[in-house]
């Protein structure tokens, strides 16, 4: 199994609201938020992002990040699973032009309103199920996804994460260490189906042989 690592530790962090966005929400939002449309990326607060737009100090850094991490060659080829509008996978064009991209996102809405510049790249598709040979990657990345879905289908995604690398491979998931940790993820979740303590995530990629690195999304 890899190791626990935040690769993340130079994306822009900031306050979230938790008290006051769980007096707010309902299941219904929650329901809206998990059909990962224009609402979830682009509608309220309340349903998701409250608007999805680029900006290079998102990703510009922590694409940077992965490559040094990794030491990614300029041939290498990356996945990003659940790639939203691209985003990411536009700055590690940037930062490395000869590199081949993928990308594949369950929502429609988020794939037709990509990024120009790497929408040929992208695709709507379940993790639990990605469209790629066996090795076809030497990185597949995935933030903040694999969790959205149902313990079952996110066994069988980090098997398919799993299958489709042919080195590295690096996810988030939803989590937490403590119960004050968890109030909060419960206050804060709208769309995972699958967060547990950090333990039982460790103890899942064993079960599972997933080799590779992760860290935690911890509400806070």
């Amino acid at each position: 199994m890899g190791k626990e690592i935040n690769l993340l530790d130079l994306y822009p962090r900031s306050k979230r609201p938790i008290d006051d966005r769980a007096k707010l929400i309902t299941e219904q939002h929650r329901a809206i938020a998990r059909q990962f449309g224009k609402e979830f990326f682009d509608g309220d607060r309340l349903y998701g992002y409250g608007g999805y737009n680029y900006h290079p100090r998102f990703w510009q850094d922590t694409v940077k990040r992965f490559r040094d991490y990794y030491n990614l060659p300029d041939s290498a080829s990356i996945l990003d699973v659940g790639c939203g509008k691209g985003f990411m996978l536009y700055d590690f064009k940037q930062l490395m032009p000869n590199i081949t991209i993928a990308g594949i996102d369950i929502s429609e809405y988020a794939i037709a309103n990509a990024k120009e510049e790497v929408k040929p790249y992208l695709q709507v598709g379940n993790a639990k199920e990605l469209p790629y040979p066996d090795k076809s990657f030497d990185l597949v990345i995935s933030i903040n996804t694999v969790h959205n879905l149902l313990l079952e289908d996110c066994k069988q995604a980090l098997r398919e994460i799993q299958r489709v690398t042919r080195q590295h491979a690096f996810i988030i998931v939803d989590a937490w260490h403590n119960d004050e940790e968890k109030q909060r993820m419960l206050n804060w979740n709208l769309t995972a189906l699958t967060y547990m303590h950090v333990n039982d995530w460790v103890k899942l990629f064993a079960e599972f042989d997933y080799q590779g690195d992760y860290y935690w999304f911890i509400a806070e």
